[in-house]
Order: C-alpha cells, then sequence, then structure tokens
C-alpha cells in the first residue's frame, strides 16, 4: 500500500537518477571520443550467430539523458494528474515499459535488437491510447497501432535483405550500405522513419494519440514514440548521403510541416493543436536531416523535447483547471487565475516560436539558415517559409483564446494553480526550456557554423516570423468579431482543418475497400462455390459414399445377386471384345 502512495516519486527519483549517470557518461564520451560496444552471443551455430549488441556513445548517452529527465518529470506530476485513477499503478507501469523500450532502441545498433524496442513501443503505445476504455480510444489505438505496424514490416524486410552482409548489426556496415544497390534497404529503413514519426501519408494517428491521458502524450511527444524514426534516420544518416532517397523524404517532409501548421491554425482541441505542433517539428528534423546535417536534427529533437514536454504538461494543467474541457474557446483569461502554469506554457510556446535566447531559438534558427544556404528546390524553400510562419500564427492563436483572451470559462470553479506536485514537476522542464539551447550549441557545436546569407535571406526568419503573428493575430480579431466568417470560404477551412482529409482516407475510405471486398468474397465463395465444393460437398459426397459401403456390407443375397450378374456381364464383355 505505501509502495503504492509513493510509487510516482520512487520511479521520479531512480529515473532522475538515472538521467544524471547517463549525463556524465555523455561528458566523458564527448571529450574522449571513445565509443564502447558491448556485444552478448546468444546463439552460435556454425558460422551465423545471433547477437545482442549495445552502443554507448555520445549520441545515445545525451539522447537517453533527455528520455530519463523527461520520463521523470512526467512520472512525478502523473502522480498528481493520474492520482483519482482506479487503475494507477497500471498506468505507472505502462510508461516505465515504455521507456524500457525506448532504452532498448536507442542504445541498439543491430536491427533485430532494434525491432524488440520497436515493437514494445508500438505494442505499449496501443495499451495507453486505449487506456480509458471507450470507443474514441479504441478507434485511436486501432488507427496508431496497424499505422506503426507498416513500420514493424518495414523493419523485418530490411533485417530479411541484412542477411546478405553477414550481420544485422548495420553499425558496421553503415558505409557498404552507402552503394547505390542499397536503394531498396533505405527505402524500407525511410518508410518506418516516416511511419514511427507520423509522415504523409501516415499523419492520421498522431493527433488521434491524443485519446491517451495528457502525461502520456507529454512523453511521446516529446521523446519517445515519434522521436524513434527520426532518432532512426540519424544512426542511418551516413548511409543515405548522396541518394534519391534524400529528395524524396525532403518532399515528403515539408508537406507534413506544412500541412501540420495549417490545420493547427483551423484546430479547436487543446491538445491537438500541441500534436499538430509537435507534427511540423517532426517535419524539420527530418527535412534538415534529408539535406545531410543530422547534427542539426538531434540539436532540434533534444531542444524539442524539453518544450515540447513543458508544453503538454502546462496543457494537462489547463484542462484539470476547467473540469475536464479541451476546447480553447471555452476558455479564456487564465492568466488572471493561473500565473504560474500561464508563464510556464508561455515560455514553451515562445521556445516553439523560436523566440530569441530560448530553447528552440538556437535549433530552428540554425536549421533555417543552413537551409536557406543550401542547394534546395524552390518548392522546399516555399514549404519552409510558410511552415515558419504558420507556427506563430497558430501559437498567438493559442495564447490569445486560452491565455488571455475573453472570460469564457461561465461558473467554473478551481482554476488556480493550487495543485504544488504538478506546478513543481514543469519547474525543471521550465528552466530547461530557457537555457538548455544556448548549453547544447555549446556542447555540440564547439566550432561554430559558416552561415553565408545575403542581408534579405538573413532577416526572412525574422520577417516570416512577424507576419506569422500578425495574421495569426489579425485572424484572431476576425473570429472573435465575425464568428461565421468561415463559412464564407467552408471548402477552405474543411480541407485545412481535417488535415487534407488524411484522418478519411486512413480509416473509413481504406477499411471500407477491404470490407466490402470481403462482404463480396463471403457470399460468393464462402457461401458459395466453397461451401458447395468445400465443407458441405465433402459432407455430402462422404455420406453417399459410406451408405454405399454400408449397403455393401450388410450380407444382403439381392446385393450379392446383383454383383455377381454385374461381375458376369463384365467378364463376358471381356472375353468378347
Amino acid at each position: 500500500m505505501v509502495w503504492n502512495m509513493y510509487m510516482h516519486i520512487v520511479s521520479m527519483l531512480f529515473l532522475g537518477l538515472s538521467s544524471f549517470i547517463c549525463g556524465l557518461i555523455f561528458f566523458i564520451k564527448a571529450f574522449t571520443s571513445v565509443v564502447d560496444i558491448i556485444e552478448w552471443e546468444i546463439v552460435s551455430l556454425n558460422s551465423s550467430s545471433i547477437c545482442f549488441v549495445m552502443i554507448f556513445d555520445w549520441i545515445s548517452m545525451l539522447f537517453m539523458s533527455f528520455v530519463l529527465l523527461i520520463s521523470s518529470s512526467v512520472m512525478y506530476y502523473s502522480g498528481s494528474y493520474m492520482s483519482g485513477d482506479k487503475n494507477f499503478n497500471r498506468f505507472m507501469y505502462l510508461v516505465l515499459a515504455f521507456v524500457f523500450s525506448m532504452m532498448m532502441m536507442v542504445l541498439s545498433p543491430n536491427l533485430i535488437s532494434i525491432l524488440l524496442g520497436w515493437d514494445g513501443l508500438g505494442l505499449v503505445s496501443y495499451a495507453l491510447v486505449i487506456f480509458y476504455q471507450n470507443e474514441k480510444s479504441a478507434n485511436a489505438g486501432m488507427l496508431t497501432v496497424l499505422s506503426n505496424r507498416v513500420g514493424d514490416v518495414a523493419i523485418l524486410l530490411s533485417i530479411g535483405l541484412m542477411v546478405s552482409v553477414g550481420s544485422w548489426t548495420f553499425f558496421y556496415y553503415s558505409y557498404y550500405i552507402e552503394d547505390k544497390s542499397w536503394v531498396m534497404m533505405k527505402f524500407l529503413v525511410m518508410l518506418a522513419a516516416m511511419t514511427k514519426s507520423a509522415q504523409i501519408p501516415f499523419s492520421a494517428w498522431l493527433p488521434a494519440a491524443m485519446a491517451a491521458p495528457t502525461p502520456v502524450s507529454a512523453l511521446v511527444h516529446s521523446s519517445t514514440l515519434v522521436t524513434a524514426g527520426v532518432y532512426l534516420m540519424i544512426r542511418f544518416s551516413s548511409a543515405l548521403e548522396g541518394s534519391k532517397i534524400q529528395s524524396m523524404l525532403l518532399i515528403i517532409s515539408c508537406l507534413t510541416m506544412f500541412m501540420a501548421g495549417l490545420g493547427a491554425n483551423f484546430e479547436y482541441d487543446l491538445k491537438k493543436i500541441i500534436a499538430l505542433s509537435t507534427l511540423s517539428q517532426l517535419g524539420v528534423m527530418l527535412s534538415i536531416l534529408a539535406l545531410g546535417y543530422p547534427d542539426l536534427s538531434f540539436f532540434h529533437l533534444l531542444s524539442h523535447a524539453l518544450f515540447k514536454a513543458l508544453l503538454f504538461m502546462c496543457a494537462g494543467v489547463l484542462i484539470h483547471s476547467v473540469n475536464g474541457y479541451q476546447d480553447i474557446r471555452y476558455m479564456g483569461c487564465l492568466i488572471k487565475f493561473m500565473p504560474l502554469s500561464v508563464s510556464y506554457m508561455t515560455v514553451a510556446n515562445l521556445a516553439l516560436c523560436g523566440f530569441p535566447f530560448l530553447a528552440g531559438f538556437y535549433s530552428k534558427d540554425m536549421i533555417l539558415e543552413v537551409a536557406f544556404m543550401s542547394w534546395i528546390n524552390f518548392i522546399s524553400l516555399v514549404l519552409y517559409i510558410l511552415a515558419t510562419g504558420l507556427t506563430v500564427s497558430y501559437t498567438l492563436r493559442l495564447i490569445y483564446f486560452s491565455l488571455s483572451g475573453a472570460f469564457n470559462l461561465g461558473s467554473m470553479t478551481n482554476v488556480s494553480d493550487s495543485d504544488k506536485i504538478m506546478t513543481s514537476s514543469m519547474t525543471l522542464l521550465g528552466f530547461s526550456a530557457v537555457i538548455m539551447g544556448s548549453i547544447l550549441s555549446w556542447l555540440l557545436f564547439p566550432e561554430p557554423y559558416m552561415i553565408c546569407l545575403s542581408f534579405m535571406m538573413k532577416n526572412l526568419v525574422i520577417m516570416i516570423t512577424i507576419l506569422g503573428g500578425f495574421v495569426g493575430y489579425m485572424m484572431n480579431l476576425v473570429n472573435v468579431s465575425y464568428n461565421l466568417k468561415s463559412l464564407e470560404n467552408y471548402s477552405f477551412v474543411v480541407i485545412s482543418g481535417s488535415m487534407w482529409f488524411m484522418p478519411f482516407l486512413s480509416t473509413k475510405n481504406l477499411s471500407s475497400v477491404y470490407l466490402k471486398s470481403g462482404e463480396s468474397a463471403e457470399k460468393l465463395m464462402d457461401k458459395g462455390w466453397y461451401e458447395y465444393l468445400g465443407a458441405q460437398g465433402l459432407y455430402y459426397f462422404f455420406s453417399k459414399g459410406f451408405y454405399i459401403l454400408n449397403e455393401l456390407q450388410m450380407n444382403s443375397i439381392k446385393v450379392f445377386m446383383k454383383m455377381f450378374m454385374v461381375s458376369v456381364v463384365i467378364l463376358l464383355f471381356f472375353i468378347y471384345v
């Protein structure tokens, strides 16, 4: 009983200590440039061996430190957020299993052991999405797990292709895989990363996964499930150099970034807005990786994890305070009632926008400048610019509707920062969202990038940011002043707000084809020819055969006489013919 009461505190301390240890190992690995690989041979048969391999280098240790740090904050936060749930213990064990699966994936340079963590993430995420056990959660969980199965199949097929190398430890053969004959292997790895990181056309499951409890969303969308695909691509980045796969990944990730930013400007669900912002930032990570800068992608992965976890935790406090409402139109003016939570949320939102000297600024600004400096096609450049403006637009819209706009709460009570556990668990991430961007930039880039841009291109990012903020603010005023203004452009609003119909294409339209073909097959085959030639036909045939055999064995004189006459006729026929 005591363990149940203090489980969240014990888990927080254990994960926090593990994070600190991983951070120390990172500093040792970074300054000594040493990579440790532990290989355990499980089975050896003739010349074949199955090994369990773990890699301890600065990338895996730094990422593990961030994952465990965020997990410890989320565990402590869950102690208050999920305290009224009767299945609290199950929730905590599932989150711990989720973190363990991510550790398995991060520390594995081997496709077989990566599959263990990869499938573990998929399975536990399904259990967490359906945690509330209602129809909406069940549908969201099914969409999540089936979308991720595509990536699992891609990993399995790439395991089959790696057999020809003689080992599944791709870390040893990354330069060998650079060869053009390995294009299918690269495509399968990219497909797996696209499904986990919810790129087009697999984007529908990410907002649907918001059916999970908010602490799970904070963990999933910051440093675990959705970033697993980006991390896999970072590990495979040396093999992707100069291949056509990079061009394909660039245009897909840029389209995803634009589509998510556009959709968030028409969304009213607080958690779905933040989920779409995650989708947009995943597009940023994969697009810069496709341009050949995995170090920048990793930098943004880490800085994004901090402020996105903080943003979800703030959203959870807001939802708790307004009696479970998630529609931002039912909020408003929360800054007067919840100054601390709103301050943290504003810091996280500004970091997301790339406000100067916050965590997101260092990574996002560098990514955009490097992208503008690269040999990039015009479409990708335009999508980068539009996505940057849309990010600021939906962030200001969120702030206006929920934090600073008109008071829409009605007679709801208990809107305050009274929950000390939830607010204190956000403090560490709040400070990290302010200072960790500069610290990471000093650690990861001791030698600064040389950026050569014209005056206009150099100031393009800040101009787009200001323009996006202005458009977002004006749209807020139009929404408040003219409630039915969107009906004039209803078709555009529906297309933009529904993620280009991707949820419908991924669910109803996709399943209806198979359901109709299955119904036709059942009528024509299972209840038609298969029934006649299959089970019922065989039953009829054997029944008749057994009846005849039974008659022959009844010792009837009539049967014997008939058989004698038939035998005589056959004998005479053969004699005279």
